[in-house]
């Protein structure tokens, strides 16, 4: 990581580079699942092709302000956010959307299992936040609580469906 040319007051370098590093994966997390959710929009049939169809491009919009919020945060923590596709490839610890044109309640389970893998990270993230710096975590935090929240549309229809 480049030498930081400053940081917020009351916050150290060290501090900083590691916030930003946890901001950066999160980042990643966040365009790589805004994509996700734009797929699965565009290839989602089926009986509830509506119902999903139109929760899912809220969700995009929310999750691109998440990823605006991150990268804003890193940059006044005085590091550069990164969003290009090839580094986000590069950097991520996950495995791609393997899921092409499918019906609703198939797509339904592979978002809320990538939805589990990133509420998860951001749970550690949250914790490591915590421990540094209490503005970073409330960002994470709030966000998280988002996650959830669509976590939990998803879920619902998926109640009493077919396994």
């Amino acid at each position: 990581m480049a030498e930081l040319a400053y940081t917020v007051p009351g916050l150290g370098s060290d501090d900083s580079r590691r916030l930003i590093e946890v901001l950066q994966d999160r980042l990643h997390a966040m365009n790589d699942l805004q994509l996700t959710l734009k797929h699965a929009h565009w290839n989602v049939t089926g009986s509830r092709f509506i119902a999903v169809h139109e929760m899912l491009d809220p969700q995009v919009v929310e999750v691109r302000g998440y990823a605006d919020d991150l990268a804003e945060r890193i940059a006044q923590l005085g590091g550069s956010p990164v969003g290009t596709p090839g580094r986000l490839v590069a950097e991520r610890s996950w495995t791609d959307y393997s899921l092409g044109k499918g019906d609703s309640q198939e797509h339904l389970r592979a978002l809320d299992e990538v939805y589990t893998g990133i509420i998860s990270s951001n749970r550690k993230s949250i914790t490591l936040a915590g421990e540094l710096d209490p503005m970073t975590e409330d960002i994470l935090v709030e966000q998280t609580r988002g996650l959830e929240k669509f976590q939990w549309f998803m879920r619902a229809h998926l109640e009493g469906s077919q396994a």
